[in-house]
């Protein structure tokens, strides 16, 4: 029996670059820019935007694109000699119109898988020839999941190591208003202390300042509880794990050109990642990581927190 080809649209997105548009049964939809293989919008049923796209944000290459889900490869941050956050998210990546097969649990067709390879500036900066595949899909539930396999493809012999993240930003409501579950009491390091570790604490995750985690060892499943919207974002991740939590707050976002200086109130970065412990492949090895982000209702506001529930 022929197998149900991939259903999604090739647009024209903000200053004529190409992006791709998925389309779910009940109006749930995501776009994905071939620039940057950058997811940038994801909505539910009732067209509510659940990503942050920055309001100064700039589609226009080289720079990147603030908001949605970059991507960074093959280095994260500055954790190398490239420049920060790798290549990957903001060269033109392609269509792939035979990828090999990827087992799926979601039965729905709305995925589109692409494909980045290269380019002799690349491979200038970064000697290894690579394949990064990716596959984002909508599921039937509206649920976003992000697969990307990267092999090495090398003919010397040679093995590379790299770092890498799905950098999202998740739209809420008040960032004073948001708690992050799942995380307690694991080591992490902290940015804003040259990377010093430290153990949180027994409690849930709050903001009222700047934060820049890098969270090591965690759980397959991590909650974000949007108490002002009842809302909860639950992430889970395969092959990914440290987690990295971001918030610029406002002094920090006045000095990033493409951040608007209000951003920060309805941002959040959960990013699934592998940081500490960097991937090595050998010629012909793949790996393979992925995300599922999903927007489940929640019944509490602020004052009636019951969020244990959310990761059992």
């Amino acid at each position: 029996m022929a197998t149900e080809r991939p259903s999604f649209e090739l647009a024209k997105g903000i200053n004529g670059l190409d992006k791709i548009i998925l389309r779910e049964s009940r109006n749930r939809s995501a776009e994905v820019y071939l620039y940057g293989g950058h997811v940038t919008s994801w909505k539910n049923e009732n067209g509510e935007e659940l990503l942050h796209l920055s309001s100064k944000a700039v589609f226009k290459p080289p720079k990147p694109i603030r908001g949605g889900i970059p991507l960074c490869f093959p280095q994260f941050s500055n954790f190398g000699t490239l420049e920060s956050h790798g290549f990957a998210r903001n060269r033109i990546w392609e269509v792939d119109a035979s990828p090999p097969p990827l087992p799926t649990n979601s039965s729905s067709n709305a995925y589109v898988d692409l494909i980045l390879r290269p380019s002799e500036d690349d491979l200038k900066a970064w000697p290894h020839n690579f394949e990064f595949r990716m596959r984002v899909a909508l599921g039937s539930e509206g649920e976003l999941t992000l697969t990307s396999r990267i092999r090495n493809t090398n003919s010397d012999g040679k093995p590379f190591t790299f770092t890498f993240a799905y950098h999202t930003y998740f739209s809420v409501s008040d960032i004073s208003e948001v708690r992050v579950e799942g995380l307690e009491t694991l080591d992490y390091l902290d940015n804003l202390t040259n990377r010093e570790r430290f153990t949180e604490q027994g409690d849930a995750i709050t903001f009222e300042s700047e934060t820049d985690k890098i969270y090591l060892s965690t759980p397959a499943k991590i909650a974000i509880l949007d108490h002002e919207k009842k809302r909860t974002f639950v992430v889970r991740k395969d092959g990914l794990a440290d987690a990295v939590v971001w918030n610029p707050w406002d002094k920090r976002s006045k000095t990033i050109s493409d951040l608007g200086d209000e951003d920060y109130k309805h941002m959040l970065c959960v990013e699934a990642a592998a940081i500490e412990r960097p991937i090595t492949l050998k010629p012909g090895e793949e790996w393979k990581g992925r995300l599922e982000l999903s927007a489940v209702p929640s019944s509490y506001s602020s004052g009636q927190l019951d969020p244990k529930k959310v990761l059992e």
